[in-house]
């Protein structure tokens, strides 16, 4: 049960935060120079799982690369993929084709401008959508992230678990109440730099906060509870090989396929221990281990090579539901025909598109 305020604390909340907004929001941001749908809507993807900072370099070569919808409904996927290579969670920028497509194909080029119609478009949830509609056309939605779910619950001491997708209505009908009719973008935007300043997950600020008056946790010194989150199933640990096969042709490289993790990228053979052991319970030693993949690499690539293990710890990356433990093994061989993949030297392989969990691997390798 929230315990809503009256109207007119609602308008000194207004005023408070959007005056400091216009006195100390991060106007810098390249985003933010003007309201155009398509810059909002990139930014917003980017900012998806990724922090500002990290985004900043890679918006501003996006746009030099696709300045309009147009020319990135038009972009080869290779292309996006490169432009895209380590930001991660590469579906999100598979999805911006497919919406850009839409808009130029079924709406003539012209943007949705309600949040409503906006979720109709690949890739687009309510969040994203909300702050499109609100920031450039003025549409008065809340903009829900985790930024608002961590600002709303300090403010008002929600105990609603926002890991339930149920909750998220609690707090956009709350935020319906609260937005700024007037100025909503600049409402949400102000939400979002609030969440990421003064009212972060940690080392927050509360006692210089704009809005310490209204927040009902901090007077309380409850903030450390909120927002109540139930914590999410940990990512399943797989074993990995990556196989680093040399020759003076240059190295093993393949494009992967076009469905599933990774689709289209390009990297050196990647061997999950699942390919080989397909009884849970079996024990498989090191050397047994290597030995099958070299006889995959045989079957799969017409490749004979004997596989070295790099000393040190094996690479790691967490995906959503997986964690990938790879274990690097190289091998020089001499230049042969291939029954699959590429002989590529590295001036040219750097140039294909590669996910995280190969960058880490030349990082090793080098």
């Amino acid at each position: 049960m929230i315990d809503m305020w009256g109207e007119e604390k609602i308008r000194a909340f207004r005023a408070t935060l959007l005056d400091w907004y216009d006195e100390a929001g991060r106007a810098d941001l390249p985003w933010r120079e003007n309201q155009d749908p398509y810059r909002v809507w990139v930014s917003e993807i980017m900012l998806q799982q990724t922090q500002v900072q990290t985004v900043i370099p890679y918006f501003n070569r996006f746009m030099t690369m696709f300045p309009t919808l147009n020319d990135l409904a038009a972009a080869p996927e290779q292309d996006l993929l490169k432009a895209w290579e380590g930001l991660g969670y590469y579906s999100r920028v598979r999805n911006m084709q497919k919406a850009a497509i839409q808009v130029r194909d079924d709406y003539n080029g012209v943007w949705p401008d309600t949040m409503t119609e906006l979720e109709n478009l690949t890739g687009i949830g309510p969040y994203t959508a909300a702050a499109i509609a609100s920031i450039s056309f003025k549409e008065p939605v809340p903009a829900i992230d985790g930024n608002a779910f961590r600002v709303f619950a300090r403010l008002f001491k929600i105990d609603a678990d926002i890991a339930q997708p149920k909750t998220r209505k609690v707090f956009f009908d709350l935020g319906l109440q609260l937005i700024d009719p007037e100025r909503p973008g600049d409402f949400n935007q102000a939400i979002m730099d609030l969440g990421s300043s003064y009212m972060s997950a940690k080392n927050y600020d509360s006692e210089h906060s704009p809005v310490k008056q209204f927040n009902a946790a901090y007077a309380d010194g409850t903030e450390d509870f909120y927002p109540v989150k139930s914590k999410a199933p940990k990512p399943r640990p797989i074993t990995y090989f990556a196989v680093a096969v040399h020759s003076p042709a240059g190295y093993l490289w393949e494009q992967r396929p076009t469905t599933g993790l990774l689709a289209n990228f390009w990297t050196m053979p990647l061997y999950a221990l699942t390919d080989f052991v397909t009884d849970p319970d079996a024990e498989w030693s090191e050397d047994e281990m290597i030995a099958a993949t070299e006889k995959r690499l045989l079957a799969d690539y017409g490749v004979v090579a004997e596989l070295t293990k790099m000393a040190g710890r094996p690479v790691t990356h967490v995906y959503t539901h997986q964690k990938w433990t790879v274990t690097v093994l190289t091998a020089e061989v001499e230049a042969m025909p291939l029954q699959r993949g590429t002989w590529r030297d590295f001036d040219a392989l750097t140039r294909d598109p590669q996910p995280k969990i190969q960058e880490k691997v030349w990082k090793r390798l080098n």
